[in-house]
C-alpha cells in the first residue's frame, strides 16, 4: 500500500472520508453599523484556495453492475440516445423523452452526452438509491439494490475540453450551461459558495473512454470481487474500492 493510499483503498486523495474536502467559508456576520463591500448580483464569488481546481474537480457516473460489462466490452461510456436497450434502464420514460427533447447551446439534446455529478452524494443518486420513488425513474430502478450500483470515478481534465457544466438537471427548462473554462469556473465557484453541487451535472458528448476512469467505487466485497472479474477479463486495471458510506442511506 503507498503512502497515499487510505484504508478504503483510494488514492490520491480520493477518498472524501480519509481526505475531507474543506468545509465552505461562511462570512463573518457583523453589526449592522459595520460598512462592508456587498457582492454586486451576478458577479462571481471569492473562491477557497482550499478547494480542488475546476480541471481536479472529481466527477461521479453511477451505473448498475449489469451494464458495466457491456461498457467494458466497449470500452466507453456511451450516451443515452446510443443505447438501444441496455441490461437495466434506471430512467422512466419520461425521463428518456424529457432528456431527449431539452437541448443545450450546442443544438445537441441532453441525451446525446454522458452525465456525471459534481458529488456522490447528489440527488438523482440519493433519490436511487434511497427507493426510486419519484417519477423519474423506472420499475427496474425500484427493484433495483443500492448494493447492485457502481461509481465511476474521474477528473474534470479527464473529460477534456469538451466538457458542459449545467448548474442543475440537464434537462430542466431553466438551467444554466457554461461551456468553456472560464464560465465553467465562475459556475463551479458560484455553485460550492451555494451549496448547490448536489443538483448540477457535467456532460461529455458521445462517449467517454473506459481508460480515463480513475476508480470504480462499489458497496462490498462481493461486488469488488465481481468487477475485479469483470475488468480482467476486458484487460482494464483500473483500481477498485469498498467505499459503503456511498451506497447506505
Amino acid at each position: 500500500m503507498s503512502g497515499t493510499e487510505c484504508i478504503h483503498g483510494f488514492e490520491n486523495q480520493l477518498c472524501d472520508s480519509c481526505f475531507p474536502k474543506a468545509a465552505p467559508v461562511k462570512p463573518v456576520t457583523r453589526a449592522a453599523s459595520t460598512s462592508r463591500a456587498k457582492r454586486v448580483p451576478g458577479a462571481p464569488r471569492a473562491s477557497s484556495s482550499k478547494m480542488p481546481a475546476l480541471a481536479d474537480q472529481r466527477v461521479y457516473h453511477v451505473t448498475h453492475i449489469s451494464n458495466l460489462e457491456n461498457i467494458l466490452l466497449t470500452g466507453q461510456l456511451v450516451a443515452a440516445a446510443q443505447i438501444e436497450s441496455p441490461i437495466l434502464d434506471v430512467s422512466s420514460p419520461l425521463t428518456r423523452e424529457m432528456r431527449g427533447t431539452a437541448s443545450l447551446s450546442t443544438g445537441e439534446t441532453v441525451d446525446r452526452y454522458v452525465p456525471f455529478s459534481l458529488v456522490p452524494e447528489s440527488n438523482t443518486w440519493r433519490e436511487l438509491r434511497d427507493g426510486a420513488g419519484e417519477p423519474r425513474w423506472s420499475d427496474a430502478a425500484r427493484a433495483a439494490s443500492s448494493s447492485d450500483f457502481v461509481f465511476l470515478v474521474t477528473t474534470i481534465r479527464a473529460l477534456g475540453t469538451d466538457a458542459v457544466l449545467a448548474d442543475g438537471d440537464a434537462a430542466a427548462g431553466e438551467t444554466i450551461f457554461a461551456t468553456d473554462e472560464g464560465a465553467m469556473t465562475r459556475m463551479l465557484g458560484n455553485l460550492r459558495a451555494d451549496e448547490l453541487t448536489e443538483d448540477a451535472e457535467v456532460l461529455i458528448h458521445g462517449s467517454f473512454a473506459f481508460d480515463e476512469v480513475q476508480l470504480v467505487g462499489v458497496a462490498s466485497d462481493k461486488a469488488r470481487d465481481r468487477v475485479k472479474e469483470l475488468l480482467d477479463a476486458a484487460s482494464f486495471v483500473t483500481k477498485v474500492a469498498v467505499y459503503p458510506p456511498w451506497f447506505i442511506q
